[in-house]
């Protein structure tokens, strides 16, 4: 197979796998169809305001000042007094989007939703909002228009600032919430002059939205330690005091008015969100007003092992924990409009003050909703799955749904709400169902992925030994052969086509089960080389192929655990600067062993440095930038000799096309890379990982001339020497040589320099590991698109001097490049196989999101070496051409 079509063929293959881990976890949970159903009693308030804290963390507003008092001594009086308090437990990824939609849809929205943008809907969804009479909001425009887009009618009005408001330069973001603060009281001042809009305000089944971003920002920008962080929150405290005085003063004192105060997510100490610190995940939650249970005390130990009452001076109090989702019920019952549709939350009884029957009722209503998930979730999987083959949920099926109901009915009828909790069970019950439902096709999924995994691994393993070992050469299939296998795999194909069809399944679900039959058909028509090798195996020594296969699968294992304890880099980078020394290397070249050496233990220690959390060292970033540009600028004068060029660069800084102006020699093009590339990097660090790139490409240059001695070790004759390899030379196929042990070892070395660049100063598996500040320098408003592709830009820079680097050792030891990346290919697919079977085995949602995006990762790294090979051998071989170079103008 030729090497282009090997390369469309296996990035496709790639894409398909990389895909499928959305289809098969990241899915919409949502269903549609079913009937609203609220509580049929008289809602305890006419209107609800809802406050939510952006980034507020539960401790910044529960935890007490040094001298006894609190920051926040409205809410804190609400809590000892008028309302109940509680902390709401957030779920993985703690992002704005996702937090909002929990607390005001009342579901955990799927995953992928956070990257389809913070603006639009990626599937519409019922909400508190859009069952309300009219709902009134106040904030960022990040926020609210997805819940204005989401309701039926024109029932719910915006109010928001500028997007440039949302400034992480500023050196006080409260003026966000001020003006918050300042548009409520603006509105009810204008109402009383407004009949109109006064008559509506009278109405029932209101609801008031309050969007606070100025604690995140100014956590985002100074930190949630900061004293803008802490002052920001006392700001909050005020307002809200105030805008209470004002409605109440606005509807007469009448009793008739809920509050519920929380956040949507919290925040790390070192001022970022999104994955599962308890920093992000606990968030406070405040209730008080019209039908809503006042403080009351704490009678006997509370449930509650953590801490937190006794740091926060409130264990004399009852807490009531609920999950995030369980406020949308709350809210909803509160002001009796009907619980969103697709909620999976569960209403907290102890947060209601009201009569028996009506908490009764509200559970039921409660349980109902949930139920008509489940039902219509059964019904969806019962129409595309053969009735043989379906498997309803035996713990809930049509006959117990009745029994649950009708009982639950009765046992109201007859004023028995002390059971319940029959309510409680069929919640739970339908809950679990519909993650049954949810999940009904993930095992046949996976089980399709997985054959095309091992297919493709077995296939790439064969074409290797075909190519390099030395086995004897028999034909791979008789004609015959071939055509009843052909005959087979069609028939197979036809089969399950059939199959997918009957079951009306997705275009995708073609794609996951199909791909798997050319994959084992290829694999069937290298039988020859796998029969040879079979046939080979007595004459191998037993003892040194099991040696080589511990020691492979160590290496493998050491990088896999390095996803999930970067420390692990450290012991592999000590193990790797041991092996001039195991090798007989030292004796040959002493000072490159030495230095390399130094060079593993010097990278070694950036594993061990913490990710996040840093105090800035802008005079570290500082020392080496001059050097830097002036290197890069009088390269530019040297080669083109056109002046204009340099004032051109000092004015727009690109030095990603530097390279491209330099000489192909070795040495000169990859200091030229490693340079303009270090001079990026240096301008998106903020401390240490500053000194990243420059012991990086310090022990990529050891490993080129390193690679060298190891070439003469093996008495490989007609080695040339680094200094007259250039790049833009045509290769001497000639010269190209079969592929040995060692070369197992140079790839081994990539992939796990490749690890080393990503998880070397962050981990790409949370956007924890990156700070944010990183990025201020070329952008400070808020747009997590451009401030995410600059960290990624940050991320991928080491990633680039590595594939650099090999692409130096596979043409200076006169490989492959093929081979190399054969080998490379079976050594990341067999980590993603690693990493998709442990998801199989988690059972946490956080610990599956673990290794998901682990899994995620790896397939994205082999895509992107696909890819970059290419830009990569631009880089190295290309040189930019200038017509009439001397006669050019230039803007």
């Amino acid at each position: 197979m030729r090497m282009i079509t090997f390369f469309v063929i296996g990035l496709t293959v790639h894409v398909v796998f990389f895909i499928s881990i959305f289809d098969i976890y990241f899915t919409s949970p949502l269903v549609h169809g079913m009937t609203p159903h609220s509580t049929p009693l008289e809602p305890p308030a006419s209107r609800l305001v809802l406050v939510v804290a952006d980034g507020l963390r539960a401790d910044s507003l529960f935890t007490l000042l040094p001298n006894g008092s609190s920051r926040t001594p409205y809410l804190r009086s609400i809590i000892e007094d008028k309302g109940t308090w509680g902390v709401s437990h957030t779920r993985v990824p703690t992002e704005s989007r996702p937090g909002h939609v929990a607390l005001i849809a009342g579901f955990y929205e799927d995953v992928s939703a956070v990257a389809k943008g913070w603006k639009e809907n990626p599937v519409e969804f019922d909400s508190v909002f859009n069952e309300s009479r009219h709902t009134w909001c106040w904030g960022s425009p990040d926020i609210l228009p997805m819940f204005a887009k989401g309701a039926s009618g024109d029932h719910v009005y915006t109010h928001t600032y500028p997007a440039v408001e949302e400034d992480f330069a500023s050196t006080d973001a409260s003026k966000l919430d001020s003006w918050v603060f300042t548009q409520v009281k603006s509105f009810f001042k204008s109402a009383q002059s407004n009949s109109t809009l006064k008559a509506s305000l009278w109405e029932d089944k209101n609801v008031f939205f309050l969007h606070l971003l100025g604690i995140d920002t100014n956590g985002h920008a100074h930190r949630p330690m900061s004293q803008e962080y802490l002052d920001n929150i006392g700001l909050v405290d005020a307002g809200v005091a105030e805008v209470v005085s004002i409605i109440e003063d606005f509807f007469d004192n009448d009793g008739r008015t809920a509050y519920v105060f929380t956040s949507d997510h919290g925040m790390t100490n070192w001022g970022s969100h999104g994955a599962g610190h308890p920093s992000e995940t606990l968030t406070p939650l405040v209730a008080w007003g019209a039908g809503v249970q006042k403080a009351k005390g704490a009678t006997e130990p509370q449930p509650y092992n953590d801490g937190f009452l006794q740091d926060w001076k409130l264990e004399h109090l009852r807490r009531v924990d609920v999950s995030q989702a369980d406020i949308a019920p709350l809210m909803a019952s509160l002001v009796g409009v009907p619980i969103p549709v697709n909620s999976v939350g569960v209403l907290p009884l102890l947060y209601l003050n009201n009569s028996e029957r009506f908490m009764a009722e509200s559970m039921y209503t409660n349980a109902i909703q949930v139920l008509e998930q489940f039902k219509m979730k059964m019904m969806q999987k019962k129409e595309t799955t053969l009735s043989f083959l379906f498997t309803p949920y035996q713990l809930l099926t049509e006959s117990k749904q009745a029994e649950f109901t009708q009982k639950a009915r009765i046992l109201i009828q007859l004023e028995k709400y002390e059971d319940i909790s029959l309510c409680q069970s069929l919640i739970s019950r339908s809950l679990e169902g519909l993650v049954y439902y949810h999940t009904y096709d993930r095992f046949f999924l996976g089980c399709s992925v997985v054959l095309g995994f091992v297919g493709w691994t077995s296939y790439v393993v064969l074409v290797i030994l075909k190519t390099h070992a030395s086995l004897n050469r028999h034909p791979n299939l008789t004609k015959q052969v071939r055509i009843y296998s052909r005959l087979l795999c069609t028939c197979v194909a036809v089969v399950i086509t059939l199959f997918l069809l009957i079951q009306r399944s997705p275009i995708t679900y073609y794609i996951y089960c199909l791909l798997p039959i050319p994959v084992w058909y290829s694999v069937l028509k290298e039988s020859g080389t796998l029969r040879d090798l079979i046939q080979t195996a007595p004459s191998l020594p037993l003892w040194k192929c099991l040696g080589y296969f511990v020691l492979v699968a160590f290496g493998i294992e050491l990088l896999v655990v390095s996803f999930f304890h970067r420390a692990m880099l450290t012991v592999g980078l000590a193990v790797l600067s041991l092996w001039p020394f195991l090798s007989g290397l030292f004796g040959k070249a002493k000072s490159r062993s030495l230095s390399w050496l130094v060079g593993c233990l010097c990278l070694a220690a950036f594993p061990l440095m913490p990710v996040v959390g840093r105090e800035p060292n802008i005079h570290l970033v500082a020392q080496f930038m001059p050097v830097a540009t002036r290197y890069l600028g009088s390269r530019m004068v040297y080669f083109l000799n056109i002046d204009r060029i340099r004032k051109l660069y000092l004015k727009r800084p690109s030095s990603i096309f530097v390279p491209l102006l330099s000489s192909t020699r070795l040495f000169h093009r990859l200091l030229s890379i490693f340079l303009s590339l270090t001079s990026t990097y240096l301008l998106l660090s903020t401390g240490s990982e500053a000194l990243f790139p420059p012991v990086l490409s310090w022990l990529m240059f050891v490993w080129i001339n390193i690679e060298q001695e190891a070439l003469l070790a093996q008495g490989m004759s007609g080695r040339q020497e680094l200094s007259t390899i250039d790049f833009s030379a045509n290769i001497d196929i000639t010269k190209i040589r079969q592929l040995k042990l060692d070369d197992i070892r140079r790839s081994y070395f990539f992939v796990f320099f490749i690890i080393t660049a990503f998880f070397g100063t962050g981990n790409i598996a949370s956007i924890n590991s990156f700070d944010p500040a990183s990025v201020y320098c070329f952008l400070t408003v808020f747009n997590p698109f451009i401030m995410g592709g600059l960290m990624m830009w940050k991320v991928i820079i080491p990633f680039i001097i590595v594939m650099c680097t090999f692409e130096t050792i596979q043409v200076a030891t006169q490989l492959s490049s093929r081979s190399l990346f054969l080998i490379v290919l079976v050594i990341s697919d067999l980590m993603a196989l690693h990493f998709f079977f442990m998801v199989q085995d988690y059972g946490s949602w956080l610990d599956i999101g673990t290794s998901i995006s682990h899994y995620v990762i790896v397939m994205s790294m082999t895509i992107f070496l696909m890819l970059l090979s290419v830009v990569t051998h631009v880089l190295t071989s290309q040189r930019l051409v200038l017509w009439r170079q001397r006669k050019m103008h230039f803007p």
